[in-house]
């Protein structure tokens, strides 16, 4: 029985990949023109590039909802076979240049299925963990307080017995030569005395320690509260996407992670026009978005100034191959054959067909980097991933 249905998806699969190995050798026999235009790198006064055509500004981002709306289910599925998988790599090293800490609040743009978000939300438990789930080191009040007390009763009680010790040697109550100990034991009592009455001071002292430490503690139990007033009870990480499809796609894998909206929240919203105030969070990060987006300077002004002071923005897009004449056969297999995987698995084509002329159009490494400069960063560096099929920038908001 096993065998049977065994060997029955497996005919189906084979049925199922020759036929789109057929379907994908058709188109890759010969390399297709990149674009229906004469010059895609040149486009007319008041439109804007979605993909090679040249469109008014203001219907391009209908147009990419459009796209992202088709291809939202079957989206992660087809990051894995364009990329071989390398995109689950690619994000796996954004996460790790974050280093996102428990307390931190962040931000992830056009990030709608998550893979990103889950990544730092599942870091930022790891992290917390690492620190063995221990307290802050400063004791609690009331554990202060509690040894205030113990240590002042041991300090009485050894003051009570010696003189009860004193009291029964003169009472006769001692055995012979009672006498001649009862000197001893006075000169005992004295010097326990003393002691007593040095230990009495010292833990006034501690008593007053305990009681500054007490007002300090609850001067930054107030700070923090002040604090997550001000933050508006945040979740540690916010998903911001313009696009309801993505964000549905977002809400079912987290909801089969059973990972709540107090812990990862989902906000519809435009890179270029964000609906959180001012120094709201600690880290920022977009992942193969901010290419789609209409106004890219916009949408870097936008990032910087939800950032807090010290915050840092994180950009992992498409870039240019560092690897001399790399870049032609790359560009052969995305014109030639990822629309036909798309149309294979998807039955969507043109949505990747302007997946891939989106990123040829998108700005090398350098050029990047100085648009995030122009927004108001500091610090401002990338590495490149795959010999520059992709890369990180990294930037900062200082003041």
């Amino acid at each position: 029985m096993w065998l049977a249905v065994r060997h029955e998806l497996g005919r189906k699969a084979g049925r199922f990949q020759e036929s789109a190995a057929m379907q994908i050798r058709s188109v890759s026999s010969s390399a297709a023109t990149f674009g229906q235009n004469d010059d895609p790198f040149q486009r007319p006064p008041g439109t804007v590039d979605f993909g090679y055509q040249h469109v008014p500004r203001e219907e391009k981002q209908t147009l990419v909802g459009q796209v992202f709306s088709s291809v939202a289910g079957s989206y992660d599925i087809m990051n894995d076979l364009m990329s071989g998988g390398m995109h689950r790599l690619w994000k796996d090293r954004l996460v790790e240049k974050l280093r996102p800490r428990p307390g931190h609040r962040h931000l992830d743009v056009a990030g709608g299925t998550g893979d990103v978000a889950f990544r730092v939300w599942d870091a930022m438990r790891a992290s917390n963990r690492g620190y063995g789930g221990r307290s802050s080191s400063f004791p609690s009040p009331s554990s202060v307080g509690s040894a205030v007390e113990d240590a002042t009763v041991a300090a009485e009680g050894l003051g009570a017995a010696a003189a009860e010790g004193v009291a029964k040697a003169a009472a006769g109550v001692a055995p012979p030569a009672a006498a001649e100990r009862l000197a001893d034991a006075a000169a005992g009592y004295k010097q326990e005395r003393l002691q007593h009455q040095d230990q009495l001071e010292q833990q006034q002292f501690h008593r007053q320690e305990a009681q500054l430490l007490q007002q300090d503690l609850a001067e930054q139990q107030q700070v923090h509260v002040e604090e997550q007033r001000l933050r508006g009870a945040l979740p540690a990480v916010t998903v911001c996407d313009i696009n309801t499809a993505m964000l549905a796609e977002g809400r079912r894998k987290a909801e089969a992670r059973v990972i709540g909206p107090e812990s990862v929240q989902w906000v519809e919203g435009n890179a270029e026009a964000l609906p959180f105030p001012s120094n709201s969070f600690d880290s920022y990060t977009i992942a193969f978005g901010i290419r789609n987006v209409t106004d890219r300077p916009a949408a870097l002004q936008e990032a910087h100034r939800v950032l807090r002071p010290g915050g840092r923005l994180l950009c992992l897009e498409f870039s240019k191959l560092v690897v001399p004449g790399m870049q032609q056969l790359y560009d052969l297999y995305s014109f030639n054959v990822v629309p036909q995987i798309g149309r294979v698995v998807a039955n969507d084509a043109a949505s990747y067909q302007y997946l891939v002329e989106s990123i040829r159009l998108f700005p090398d490494q350098e050029t990047w980097a100085g648009m995030i400069e122009q927004a108001g960063f500091k610090g401002v560096d990338y590495e490149n991933l795959s010999l520059g099929v992709v890369a990180i920038h990294s930037a900062f908001k200082m003041g």
